[in-house]
Protein backbone atom coordinates (compact mmCIF):
# COMPACT_ATOMS: atom_id res chain seq x y z
CA UNK A 1 0.00 0.00 0.00
CA UNK A 2 1.22 3.46 -0.80
CA UNK A 3 0.83 6.03 1.96
CA UNK A 4 -1.28 9.03 0.88
CA UNK A 5 -3.18 7.08 -1.80
CA UNK A 6 -6.85 6.10 -1.62
CA UNK A 7 -7.92 2.48 -1.30
CA UNK A 8 -11.09 0.43 -1.14
CA UNK A 9 -10.73 -2.31 1.49
CA UNK A 10 -13.23 -5.09 2.07
CA UNK A 11 -13.28 -6.71 5.49
CA UNK A 12 -14.10 -10.24 6.61
CA UNK A 13 -16.84 -9.06 8.98
CA UNK A 14 -19.22 -6.15 9.37
CA UNK A 15 -18.01 -3.31 11.60
CA UNK A 16 -19.76 -0.42 13.35
CA UNK A 17 -18.90 3.22 12.63
CA UNK A 18 -19.59 6.48 14.50
CA UNK A 19 -22.67 7.10 12.32
CA UNK A 20 -24.29 4.09 14.02
CA UNK A 21 -24.45 1.97 10.87
CA UNK A 22 -22.64 -1.24 9.96
CA UNK A 23 -20.43 -1.69 6.92
CA UNK A 24 -18.31 -4.40 5.35
CA UNK A 25 -15.90 -2.22 3.34
CA UNK A 26 -14.12 1.10 3.74
CA UNK A 27 -12.87 3.73 1.28
CA UNK A 28 -10.29 6.32 2.23
CA UNK A 29 -6.74 7.63 2.23
CA UNK A 30 -4.15 5.31 3.76
CA UNK A 31 -2.10 7.16 6.37
CA UNK A 32 0.00 4.22 7.52
CA UNK A 33 0.56 0.50 7.84
CA UNK A 34 1.75 0.03 11.41
CA UNK A 35 2.65 -2.77 13.76
CA UNK A 36 0.72 -3.61 16.92
CA UNK A 37 3.17 -1.87 19.22
CA UNK A 38 2.74 1.44 17.36
CA UNK A 39 -1.07 1.20 17.40
CA UNK A 40 -1.81 -0.47 20.76
CA UNK A 41 1.31 0.49 22.68
CA UNK A 42 1.99 -3.15 23.57
CA UNK A 43 3.71 -6.05 21.87
CA UNK A 44 1.16 -8.73 20.97
CA UNK A 45 1.64 -12.48 21.08
CA UNK A 46 1.42 -14.93 18.18
CA UNK A 47 -2.36 -15.33 18.61
CA UNK A 48 -3.04 -11.66 17.80
CA UNK A 49 -2.77 -9.64 14.62
CA UNK A 50 0.51 -7.78 14.43
CA UNK A 51 -0.27 -5.10 11.80
CA UNK A 52 -2.92 -2.44 11.23
CA UNK A 53 -3.94 -0.10 8.41
CA UNK A 54 -4.76 3.51 9.27
CA UNK A 55 -7.28 4.58 6.61
CA UNK A 56 -9.24 7.83 6.79
CA UNK A 57 -10.69 8.19 10.29
CA UNK A 58 -10.33 4.54 11.29
CA UNK A 59 -7.86 1.73 11.95
CA UNK A 60 -8.37 -1.78 10.56
CA UNK A 61 -6.67 -4.87 11.99
CA UNK A 62 -4.73 -6.69 9.28
CA UNK A 63 -6.47 -9.98 10.08
CA UNK A 64 -9.83 -8.41 9.08
CA UNK A 65 -8.71 -7.29 5.60
CA UNK A 66 -10.03 -9.52 2.84
CA UNK A 67 -9.22 -7.44 -0.25
CA UNK A 68 -7.49 -4.10 -0.74
CA UNK A 69 -7.48 -2.26 -4.04
CA UNK A 70 -6.19 1.11 -5.15
CA UNK A 71 -9.10 3.38 -6.12
CA UNK A 72 -9.47 7.11 -6.69
CA UNK A 73 -13.21 7.03 -6.00
CA UNK A 74 -16.14 4.73 -5.35
CA UNK A 75 -19.84 4.82 -6.14
CA UNK A 76 -21.85 5.44 -2.94
CA UNK A 77 -25.15 4.66 -4.68
CA UNK A 78 -26.88 1.28 -4.37
CA UNK A 79 -26.06 -1.23 -7.08
CA UNK A 80 -28.14 -1.40 -10.24
CA UNK A 81 -31.66 -2.70 -10.26
CA UNK A 82 -32.02 -6.39 -10.94
CA UNK A 83 -34.94 -8.25 -12.44
CA UNK A 84 -35.84 -11.56 -10.82
CA UNK A 85 -38.33 -14.07 -12.19
CA UNK A 86 -40.25 -15.81 -9.43
CA UNK A 87 -43.45 -17.78 -9.82
CA UNK A 88 -43.89 -16.59 -13.40
CA UNK A 89 -43.75 -12.93 -12.32
CA UNK A 90 -40.87 -10.52 -12.96
CA UNK A 91 -39.87 -8.52 -9.85
CA UNK A 92 -37.66 -5.43 -9.61
CA UNK A 93 -35.00 -5.52 -6.90
CA UNK A 94 -32.12 -3.33 -5.73
CA UNK A 95 -29.75 -3.09 -2.79
CA UNK A 96 -30.66 -0.58 -0.10
CA UNK A 97 -27.08 0.54 0.68
CA UNK A 98 -23.58 -0.02 -0.66
CA UNK A 99 -22.15 -1.06 2.75
CA UNK A 100 -18.98 0.99 1.98
CA UNK A 101 -17.92 3.45 4.68
CA UNK A 102 -16.29 6.69 3.47
CA UNK A 103 -13.53 7.12 6.06
CA UNK A 104 -12.37 10.41 4.50
CA UNK A 105 -15.77 12.13 4.88
CA UNK A 106 -15.26 13.29 8.49
CA UNK A 107 -11.86 14.84 7.81
CA UNK A 108 -10.48 13.23 10.98
CA UNK A 109 -7.22 11.28 11.04
CA UNK A 110 -6.34 8.87 13.88
CA UNK A 111 -3.29 10.01 15.82
CA UNK A 112 -0.86 7.28 16.67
Amino acid sequence: MKIGKQYLISCDAFFMTPDGDSYQAVFGTVHGVLDAEQVLGIKTNSRSTNWYVVIGDMIIAGCQIHYAMRADSYNPEPSCHAEIDHGGVRHQSSNALTRIYNADASGLIPTI
